[in-house]
């Protein structure tokens, strides 16, 4: 039976994203050889002498290496939208799961149901357990992925310990609900922080020429200096 339509974009979907975030890293690992030669005669040219001929091979390929691990920015963002959507997913998923679903069917509602990076990744899933699957191979591969990682680990617990998945799920999503509430609430105080500083720096000048400066000018005119 070929799969619902709502899940057929998700492999063209991430081979887009694998796509955009391979493009993104192109200029940074094009140019790694350039970089690494850069980074080798920089350390030879400051250390000088026989220091700075042993040091500079092991500075090129520091820093071959670590171009080659650099995390793309594209790949960083949709890894962080991933995150943030959890919550949402998880609630959903505890929602599908109470009106009596399957867990797999429960993923397959909640992967058509929600667009975002999150949904993407758990509709592969999906193909995985209706294939029969055992699932606590599909949900141990789902507890190393960075964003899903919670859910993963959650439904392998469940799984191992014969746990209802129904009020594992739902114990998690509240601890992530928890969660988001307060990471939106360090977040604003985070920005109550960053906007005092330069709005002292923009009152300062003014603090000083005047408060600061009408008393030392009335000083030296008593002094007469």
């Amino acid at each position: 039976m070929p799969p619902p339509t709502g899940r057929l974009p998700a492999p063209a979907a991430t081979a887009q994203a694998a796509r955009d975030a391979g493009a993104d890293a192109d200029w940074l690992r094009r140019w790694r050889p350039v970089w690494s030669l850069l980074a080798g005669a920089a350390v030879w040219a400051f250390l000088g002498g026989a220091v700075g001929a042993l040091a500079a091979p092991l500075a090129a390929v520091g820093t071959w290496v670590v171009i080659e691990r650099a995390e793309p920015a594209s790949m960083r963002r949709e890894r962080e939208a991933a995150v943030r959507e959890l919550p949402h997913v998880v609630g959903l998923l505890a929602d599908a799961l109470r009106s009596g679903r399957s867990p797999t069917e429960a993923l397959a509602v909640v992967a058509d149901a929600l667009p975002g990076p999150a949904s993407v990744r758990l509709a592969e899933v999906v193909p995985r357990l209706r294939l029969g699957l055992d699932p606590a191979q599909v949900w141990a591969e789902l507890a190393t992925d960075p964003a899903l990682g919670p859910l993963g680990r959650a439904l392998a617990r469940a799984q191992r310990t014969g746990a209802p998945v129904v009020a594992t799920v739902e114990r998690l999503a509240d601890d992530l609900a928890r969660g988001a509430r307060a990471d939106v609430e360090d977040r604003a105080r985070a920005v109550g922080v960053k906007a005092a500083v330069p709005l002292g720096l923009c009152l300062l000048p003014a603090f000083v020429l005047i408060g600061i400066v009408p008393v030392v000018a009335g000083l030296l005119t008593e002094l007469g200096l």
